[in-house]
């Protein structure tokens, strides 16, 4: 087997031989770095899992600031990497204008939208996972009070958060769902210390389940969770293991599948809009060892049941994303 090749900063792709026809694969991670425990951890998962099955080698890159998005893409294009695939939805703005520039180039984008015929923009159903997570904290909770810490205030973790909500209110009429977000800015998603403060925050107001959708801010979340003994659950990657027995589940978002099936399909794959749903296994709940007893056979069957719905079309769950409203609100 090959080893893979990687590259942990800016300077690295500015080297790069201009023009080589390499035909290998590449990977941009957004910002939070490459072993966020979460969104960007998901997406090397899935590109070491494809080196290791095909002996095949890929370069990535861990940014550093915002000025380095396009200059990242348009090195490894510019080197003959192929296809070049990035995470965030950051990265769709330099991407439509590096994209154009390199017809014979495949992009693919992780969680934005490009329209060009070189683009595969890969976006998942957030709020049906959400929906699934938030309907075992509203049979979780004690205390009728459930939260939810969100990174960088977009469309993308409002919808996120409007899928959780509706999961706990269907679960549980009575709950109460809290929910802020880390910031603004990109910063959002790498700020655990930050995150811990809004956790305890949620903790004084009642909270005993808290939902982070925030990268590695995600990560301070979690350990106030455990610090001040209550439930939490984790997003992205499967983060049960990070405290077994206190982290109630995570909402998978199968960032590793969508890398996979660009490296494994390479250039010539299809482009244009893919959407990865829960019937498509782009998004689910993880449940294994760490939180088994966590999960009451009462609890698993309602999640079982709400997949089968949503999956058959039968139970629909509103995308904060269409019309940038919430049937519960997250403001």
């Amino acid at each position: 087997m090959k080893l893979t090749r990687k590259f942990l900063g800016a300077t690295a792709v500015l080297a790069l031989t201009t023009g080589a026809a390499l035909a290998d694969p590449a990977l941009i991670y957004d910002m939070g770095g490459k072993f966020d425990r979460s969104f960007n951890e998901m997406a090397f998962t899935g590109a070491t899992r494809w080196a290791e099955e095909t002996g095949g080698e890929f370069r990535d890159i861990e940014l550093q600031s915002e000025a380095q998005r396009e200059q990242a893409i348009r090195r490894f294009a510019e080197s003959g990497y192929n296809p070049v695939v990035m995470t965030g939805f950051s990265m769709a703005t330099p991407l439509e204008v590096v994209a154009a520039d390199y017809p014979d180039t495949t992009f693919v984008i992780i969680d934005g939208v490009v329209d060009l015929p070189n683009v595969r923009s890969v976006i998942f159903s957030e709020q049906e996972g959400s929906y699934l997570v938030g309907l075992l904290a509203g049979m979780a909770t004690e205390t009728d009070n459930v939260s939810f810490v969100g990174g960088m205030d977009v469309p993308l973790i409002r919808a996120f958060a409007c899928g959780y909500a509706q999961g706990a209110v269907a679960a549980n009429e009575e709950v109460n769902v809290i929910v802020n977000y880390t910031g603004t800015t990109p910063a959002a998603w790498n700020d655990p210390v930050r995150g811990s403060e809004i956790t305890a925050a949620q903790i004084s107001q009642g909270s005993d389940v808290v939902f982070a959708a925030a990268g590695g801010t995600g990560v301070g979340v979690l350990q106030r969770a455990v610090d001040d003994g209550i439930l939490s659950i984790g997003v992205d990657s499967n983060q049960n293991y990070l405290h077994p027995g206190q982290v109630l589940t995570s909402m998978m978002k199968r960032v590793d599948n969508a890398v996979y099936s660009a490296f494994e399909s390479g250039p010539g794959m299809e482009t244009g809009l893919h959407v990865m749903d829960l019937a498509a296994g782009g998004v689910g709940w993880a449940d294994d060892e760490h939180n088994a007893e966590l999960i009451s056979d009462e609890m698993r069957a309602a999640v079982s049941s709400a997949q089968e719905a949503i999956a058959a079309g039968e139970l629909a769950v509103h995308d904060y994303r269409s019309d940038s409203s919430c049937p519960i609100s997250v403001e």
